[in-house]
């Protein structure tokens, strides 16, 4: 299906994509594209359910240590994944200091083993002896307010529930992500993962809906928006901001992930960023006097640039200009 370029700057597009899908399946006689179509749309509504979803539990993991710090601040350091399972598991079953002490080193040591195969017995003894040495230092020996146990213990609940859907969502996107071409070349982009070009495939549809790579930026919304009237002419030059904002957004991620120094050499103390070429425009965007903002955006234009050709030549990321 092909949107109207006219659409493009002014209106969302998801009814009207919803819309020629529909024609494509009702009217016409191509089974490819229905499936295609059909697997695009399903893409979105999952990507979109994981966003949601991620934001329900970050309110949550904020409410939980609210009262993780009334009633056992020191917890924190024990594990070094505060959400891991066995961190989870190890505070609902010893939420206080009281708890912890009465239980005892082996007690503990031998609760951890056996909810988490896959570490040493000696790692668990070692989280045990954290755990009393926590209890010790926790400002609040007792916890005189029940209400506070019973909130800690259903949050720590729901955010094992919400990590079980999650993870649901990962698994059910990766595998209808995997039956689409776009998503391995995608994932040739340094700094881009599976859950990025899966945002960004969704978001996209179908790439021949665009005749022009300033087409897609503008659905993009990073297309610039300048004032002009007679003899005036804008200063600032901002961004549109129309089209999909999750685009938008997934690209200003892809940007920061892509930039970020990925590793030091063995030899030398100098940094490698995970993506050479948008690394080497940002720092001359930087070098042109541009604030932070300014030039990540200019990278998320560019990487959209790059994303319109690949996704158009059917070809990996060049590495190399």
């Amino acid at each position: 299906y092909r949107a109207k370029s006219s659409n493009l700057r002014k209106t969302k597009t998801d009814a009207i994509d919803a819309y020629h899908l529909g024609e494509l399946y009702y009217k016409e006689d191509l089974e490819p594209q229905k499936k295609r179509g059909i697997q695009l749309l399903n893409l979105r509504q999952l990507t979109r359910q994981q966003e949601n979803m991620t934001g329900i539990m970050v309110q949550t993991k904020l409410q939980f240590q609210a009262i993780l710090d009334q009633v056992f601040p020191e917890y924190k350091g024990v594990f070094g994944d505060l959400y891991a399972e066995i961190s989870l598991k190890t505070l609902q079953s010893y939420p206080t200091s009281e708890a912890v002490k009465d239980a005892g080193v082996e007690e503990i040591a031998q609760f951890i083993n056996q909810h988490c195969k896959a570490r040493s017995t000696r790692w668990a003894y070692e989280r045990a002896v954290k755990l009393i040495a926590a209890a010790k230092r926790n400002p609040f020996q007792s916890t005189l307010y029940q209400s506070l146990l019973v909130s800690l213990n259903m949050y720590i609940d729901l955010l094992q529930v919400y990590h079980q859907q999650l993870s649901t969502l990962e698994r059910e996107i990766n595998q209808l992500a995997a039956q689409l071409e776009e998503y391995e070349l995608l994932q040739s982009i340094p700094g881009v993962g599976e859950k990025i070009a899966a945002t960004i495939i969704s978001e996209i549809g179908e790439i021949d809906r665009f005749n022009h790579p300033k087409k897609l930026v503008a659905f993009a919304g990073l297309d610039p928006s300048v004032f002009e009237s007679g003899r005036f002419k804008g200063t600032k030059n901002h961004i549109t901001k129309r089209g999909s904002a999750r685009l938008r957004h997934t690209l200003y991620t892809a940007v920061r992930c892509s930039i970020r120094d990925s590793r030091k050499k063995k030899t030398t103390e100098e940094t490698i960023a995970r993506n050479k070429r948008l690394r080497a425009f940002y720092d001359l965007k930087r070098e042109e006097g541009k604030p932070y903002k300014v030039a990540i955006i200019a990278c998320a234009n560019k990487l959209l640039h790059w994303i319109y050709a690949m996704l158009k030549t059917k070809t990996p990321f060049q590495e190399t200009i």
